[in-house]
C-alpha cells in the first residue's frame, strides 16, 4: 500500500520527514485494525518528496503544503469512521510537527483505490478476497 508524502521544504523540520512517513503509516494500520499485522505491515511502502515552495501550489499560488496520498485496494478506507479518524489524526499530527506553522487547510489527504484483482502481493495479482485471506493469517 504505497503512501506518497509530498511536503514543501520547511513544513516539517529537516530530517524528520521519515518520522512523519512512519507515523502516517502506523496510523493507517491502526485505523484499519492492522497494527502489528505481519502480512500487511511489510506491504506499507512509499516515498517522501520534499519540494521547494516554488514547486507547490494551492489556489494556483505558491504555497507551503503537505500532500498525503494512499494507493490501496478498494476495501481500504471505505468505513466513514476510519476516514474521519485517520484524516483528523494525520492533519493534527502534521500541524504539530510543523510547530503549529502549517495551516490545517493546507494539509491535503486523498485515497486512490485499485480495481479489485489489480493489486500485486508476492508477485501475484490478487483479489480483495485473496488479500483478506492473507491478512487474516497475520
Amino acid at each position: 500500500m504505497p503512501l506518497t508524502l509530498t511536503l514543501t521544504e520547511g513544513v516539517v523540520p529537516k530530517g524528520q520527514e521519515g518520522v512523519v512517513f512512519a507515523k502516517l503509516s502506523e496510523l493507517m494500520l491502526k485505523w484499519h485494525g492492522l497494527t502489528g499485522n505481519k502480512v500487511m505491515t511489510p506491504q506499507v511502502i512509499g516515498s517522501v518528496n520534499v519540494l521547494p515552495k516554488s514547486a507547490t501550489f494551492s489556489g494556483m499560488e505558491e504555497t507551503a503544503v503537505a500532500f498525503v496520498e494512499w494507493k490501496v485496494p478498494s476495501f481500504a478506507f471505505t468505513d466513514r469512521k476510519v476516514q474521519l479518524g485517520y484524516f483528523r489524526e494525520v492533519t493534527d499530527y502534521i500541524h504539530e510537527m510543523s510547530g503549529g506553522k502549517q495551516p490545517k487547510d493546507r494539509i491535503f489527504i486523498n485515497v486512490v483505490h485499485a480495481v479489485d484483482g489489480a493489486w500485486n502481493l508476492n508477485g501475484k495479482a490478487m483479489t480483495n478476497s485473496e488479500i483478506g485471506a492473507l491478512v487474516s493469517q497475520g
